[in-house]
């Protein structure tokens, strides 16, 4: 058994924003064509958290593991930004093409809403 847990991988690696369907902006979700690499970086955090488990259980010094838990969260920072990245790119910027095509704003104004309130918990 390994005495000391793995060193934490805080890379934030960045997930480039996917590309919208020139034909339909809405075809699938704007992460799809980076699903590979989001699943990667699930995986790791996920592996990460079971490390913190097992340094608790270990009894290992709490600062050590809260050094583990902000790159937890730091990762999972990555992630969030990545996705409302590609939200916005993908969603919101084929809503406005929509609701300029349709002239109607709401249409827009819905994502951008849904943009903010999805800001808005990631900052709490």
């Amino acid at each position: 058994m390994n005495p000391e847990p793995a060193a934490v991988d805080t890379n934030t690696e960045t997930l480039a924003p996917a590309e919208a369907s020139a034909v339909d902006p809405h075809v699938g979700h704007a992460y799809t064509t980076d699903k590979a690499a989001y699943q990667r970086r699930l995986k790791r955090i996920e592996g990460q958290v079971r490390g913190i488990a097992r340094m608790v259980d270990e009894d290992k010094y709490c600062i050590d593991i809260l050094t583990q838990v902000a790159a937890v969260n730091k990762a999972l920072h990555a992630v969030s930004i990545g996705l409302l990245e590609d939200h916005i790119s993908h969603c919101v910027v084929g809503a406005a093409k929509e609701s300029e095509a349709s002239s109607d704003p709401a249409i827009v104004q819905d994502k951008v809403k849904e943009a903010t309130d999805a800001i808005g918990r990631l900052l709490r």
